[in-house]
């Protein structure tokens, strides 16, 4: 007696490879992960994804100090170093840092800080200070790591209005990294359902879509998004902005996205189950959401997370030029605006420090896109 076949073959429980793992059987979707997780170069991205999420989000929690907290004592202070060894050459179980004394360059005058070895400050965890609200309405009067006062923690040193750049880093980092969530969501919805459309109902709807994504993918994304954004209204407060600069972003970023999902709804429209569903009178809702959503779900999610990265770049671009993020808000676009000037390198380097938090996101991105693109086709064998 014949059986049918399953309506999607993506859903049918697959063996894992042979000699691999015993005889498990997987789902579609399991064998992603089954493979994901052997890749280590994705796994460490998608660790450090996390670990960096961790910190930004909560920033109220985990920065030492208020965004916008100025300590007008401790101007361009460089990075504070953690230490364990006494100056009695004595080890300390606790880490510690030393206080902070003001000295003059005999030579240039310029104002340096200095460890004062006399003035020892122990870290302690969810330290007391300032209270601030979060983005999600919460208020902290706690801090993860600090220590206690009059004592300070400078673990990246102070710009130059004494305002703690590990502080900014987090907060900044809520922005840079939330943007490109955002702006890549809208990509994937508006990508996912233009490509669905063209591809399902082809014809002269095909044929106009393709028309406009190729005009539209054929002005370079740079000057365009500089474009855009210098037509945002002065006016518009800081959150208008936000969400402003994100639906720049990926106002323009679905076209290729779309292209692809098309080409393969239009090879999934082949397949049986497909003609299965047709024949038996399923309607066009039906065959899309059961069907041809599902069978490109997997591309899309990676192509969403390879995009990230060019959403973050983009927003870093347009803050760095002055025509994204504006102050009070701040993004690692902002900070790294301090670091234009070539003295900076030469008498200030921590100041860079967003390049490192940005270099470490990107790559994060790319190691977690490449570990879900090699993983998103679980039955081609490995």
């Amino acid at each position: 007696m014949a059986h049918p076949e399953p309506a999607n073959p993506r859903e049918e429980v697959a063996e894992a490879p042979s000699g691999k793992r015993d005889a498990a059987a997987f789902s579609y979707w399991g064998l992603i992960w089954w493979r994901y997780k052997r890749n280590r170069i994705g796994v460490v991205g998608g660790i450090a994804l996390l670990l960096l999420y961790a910190l930004v989000l909560p920033a109220e929690l985990t920065a030492p100090y208020p965004l916008n907290e100025r300590h007008t004592g401790f101007l361009d202070v460089p990075p504070q170093f953690i230490r364990f060894i006494k100056p009695d050459g004595r080890f300390s179980l606790r880490p510690f840092v030393y206080g902070l004394k003001q000295e003059r360059d005999p030579e240039t005058l310029r104002r340096l800080y200095v460890p004062n070895e006399e003035e020892i400050y122990p870290l302690g965890l969810f330290v007391p200070g300032e209270e601030s609200r979060s983005f999600l309405g919460l208020t902290w009067d706690r801090h993860l790591l600090g220590v206690e006062s009059p004592g300070k923690l400078f673990l990246l040193g102070t710009d130059t209005q004494g305002r703690d750049l590990f502080s900014q880093l987090l907060y900044g980092g809520r922005i840079s990294l939330t943007v490109g969530l955002v702006g890549v969501a809208l990509s994937l919805v508006l990508g996912g359902i233009v490509g669905l459309i063209s591809g399902y109902l082809g014809g002269i709807v095909d044929d106009l879509i393709q028309r406009g994504i190729e005009v539209m993918i054929s002005f370079p994304s740079i000057p365009l998004w500089i474009a855009l954004s210098a037509a945002i209204p002065a006016e518009w407060n800081s959150i208008q902005v936000f969400f402003g600069i994100t639906v720049i972003l990926s106002s323009i970023g679905w076209g290729g996205l779309a292209r692809v999902v098309r080409g393969m709804t239009l090879s999934l429209q082949n397949e049986d189950y497909v003609k299965a569903g047709r024949i038996n009178g399923a309607s066009t809702w039906w065959i899309v959401t059961r069907h041809l959503f599902p069978g490109t779900l997997s591309y899309m999610i990676v192509a969403a997370t390879l995009a990230i990265p060019g959403m973050i770049l983009g927003e870093t671009a347009l803050s760095f030029l002055g025509l994204g993020i504006q102050p009070p808000m701040v993004s690692w676009g902002v900070l790294l605006k301090q670091a234009q000037d070539i003295t900076v390198l030469a008498h200030k380097p921590w100041l860079i420090a967003p390049v490192f938090f940005l270099t470490i996101a990107v790559l994060s991105f790319n190691f977690l896109g490449d570990g879900l693109r090699d993983a998103a086709d679980p039955f081609s064998g490995q």
